[in-house]
Parts: C-alpha cells; structure tokens; sequence
C-alpha cells in the first residue's frame, strides 16, 4: 500500500521584484504553514521521505511544516521535477520513487496539485488551496502502478480557522 502526501505551498508574496522561483511566502502564507503542519503533526502524519520543489515559497512552506513534524531533515530532499504547473513532470517523478517507500510527503505549486489529487484520488476538489494538505492511498505495492487511489484526508487552512 502507498500513500501520497501533497502540500501546496503557503501564500506567496508578490512585492519584490524577483523571479518566480525566487518569490517568498507572505506572511499568511507562514501562518497557515504552521496552522497545517501543526494539524498534520497532531494527525501523526509520518511520511518515510519528504521532497519539495527547488522554489522558494515550497521550500519554505516545507521548512516550517517539517519542524512541525519534528521530521529529521536528513529524509529530505528538494527535486526540481517538483517545480512542474502541469502534472506531467510530478506524475513522472512519483512513478520513479523507490518502492521501499510506503508514505512520501511532497511539496509543490498548483495547477500541478490540483491536477493530480484529481485524477489520482476519488474525491474532486475544485482547487488545492495553498498551504492545502491532501492525502491519497493505493492498494499497488509500487510507485510506477499507481493509477486510481482513495482520497483519505485534506487539511485546508480556511477549515482550521
């Protein structure tokens, strides 16, 4: 059995002038980080290995969650096939996951979220909120046969308020 755990990114700021990549989270955006990652921790949630995208607002909103979870950084690591809008390349990447891991947590960028906990889970969601958590189980035994899981649970911080 897998579980796939996806966390959009926190709010990001749009007030410097930087590029994408480098845009950082407003201040809401660290709010309902901590408000979700406090949630998760309280669910004891326990991926086996965690990844985020190379963006900064993922990252960031990662950071703070993961000291949420108490989750020892040394099963992180960031994946620049995470920094996808579409899906496509977030699919690829979950498909080619070591199947020795059972739970893995990652963090990205919607349309990309959206996407996948849609054709993924069974429960349409008509956006993934930022800072929003969704947690989708398979019955396969590896990464690549996934197809059509269960939605078990989203934690979205407008419920948490």
């Amino acid at each position: 059995m897998k579980n796939l755990l996806f966390m959009r990114h926190g709010k990001s700021s749009w007030d410097l002038d930087v590029s994408d990549q480098d845009r950082p989270l407003a201040q809401r955006g660290i709010t309902d980080a901590h408000l979700v990652g406090r949630r998760l921790f309280k669910g004891n949630i326990k991926p086996d290995f965690v990844f985020s995208s190379p963006a900064n607002r993922a990252l960031h909103t990662a950071m703070i969650c993961l000291r949420n979870l108490k989750y020892p950084m040394d099963r992180f690591q960031v994946s620049t096939d995470l920094y996808d809008f579409s899906g496509d390349q977030v699919l690829d990447f979950i498909k080619k996951t070591d199947d020795v891991l059972d739970t893995i947590l990652i963090f990205g960028h919607n349309n990309a979220f959206t996407h996948l906990v849609n054709s993924l889970g069974d429960s349409y969601i008509d956006n993934v909120p930022t800072s929003g958590f969704v947690h989708i189980q398979f019955n396969e035994e590896s990464w690549s046969d996934i197809s059509q899981g269960r939605t078990i649970e989203t934690v979205f911080p407008k419920h948490l308020k």
